[in-house]
C-alpha cells in the first residue's frame, strides 16, 4: 500500500485497513497446507518455495500493522476505541508470525510428519486454519457493525460467528489431545530430537487456532463496550 494511502482509506472507513490486514494473514497461515505437502513429499525445494511466499505475506502483513500503528489518527471520531482498534490488529498479526514460525522450523531441519500421523495431522492443519478464517469472516462485519452502530441483527450475525470460531477451536483442542497421544505411541521408533521438535510443531499449529480465538476475544470485549 502506498505511503499516505491508508489515511484515504479511513476517511471512506476506519476498519477496510484492518480487514485488509486479516485476509493477508489468513492468506499466509493456508500457505502451510502446500507446504506440508510438499514436505510430506520431500521435495524440500517446493517447500522452500512455499515458505518464501509465506514469508512475503507475514511481510505484507506486518509493513501494513506497523502503517496502521503510525496513520490511524488518534482524534478520529467513530464507535471504535482507537486502542481496539491497534489491540485487534496486533493479534491478528499474531496468526502470521506464527505461520512464519512453523515453516522456518520445519524447513530448517526437513523435519517429516510421520508416516502414520499424515492424515490426522493434515486434518488438525486444516482445522487450525479454519479458525483463522472465521475470524477473518467476524472482522469482516465490522464495517456492517458500525453502519447499524453496533446494534441489531448484525450484532447477534457476528456473536454467533464468535462461538462458532470457538467451537473450532475446542475441534483443534480434540484433534490436537489425539495426535499427541499417538505421537507418543511411536516416539521410541523415531530421532528423540525429532520427536522433541514434533510436540513442538503440533504445539504451534493449535496456537494459530488459539490466536485466530484470541482475535474474536477481543472483537467479543469491544461488542462489550457499546
Amino acid at each position: 500500500m502506498a505511503k499516505n494511502s491508508i489515511l484515504g482509506v479511513f476517511a471512506k472507513s476506519p476498519i477496510k485497513p484492518l480487514v485488509k490486514h486479516i485476509q493477508i494473514v489468513v492468506k499466509c497461515s493456508k500457505q502451510l497446507i502446500p507446504f506440508f505437502e510438499a514436505c510430506t513429499a520431500e521435495d524440500w525445494s517446493e517447500a522452500a518455495k512455499v515458505r518464501r511466499k509465506l514469508s512475503k505475506l507475514e511481510q505484507d502483513a506486518d509493513a501494513l500493522k506497523r502503517q496502521l500503528r503510525l496513520e490511524l489518527p488518534g482524534g478520529l471520531f467513530m464507535p471504535v476505541d482507537r486502542a481496539d482498534l491497534l489491540e485487534l490488529v496486533s493479534q491478528q498479526d499474531k496468526i502470521a508470525n506464527k505461520a512464519k514460525d512453523i515453516a522456518g522450523r520445519v524447513l530448517g531441519r526437513k523435519l517429516e510428519i510421520p508416516v502414520t500421523l499424515q492424515a490426522e495431522f493434515t486434518v488438525y492443519l486444516a482445522r487450525c486454519i479454519d479458525a483463522t478464517e472465521k475470524a477473518a469472516e467476524a472482522i469482516n462485519e465490522l464495517d456492517d457493525l458500525l453502519e447499524t452502530g453496533f446494534r441489531g441483527r448484525e450484532v447477534v450475525l457476528v456473536e454467533k460467528m464468535i462461538s462458532q470460531l470457538d467451537a473450532i477451536e475446542d475441534d483443534t483442542d480434540d484433534l490436537q489431545v489425539i495426535l499427541r497421544k499417538n505421537l507418543l505411541a511411536i516416539e521410541k521408533d523415531l530421532n528423540p530430537v525429532d520427536v522433541m521438535f514434533l510436540y513442538q510443531i503440533i504445539d504451534w499449529v493449535g496456537d494459530l487456532a488459539d490466536l485466530a480465538e484470541c482475535v474474536g476475544a477481543r472483537l467479543e470485549i469491544l461488542l462489550a463496550r457499546k
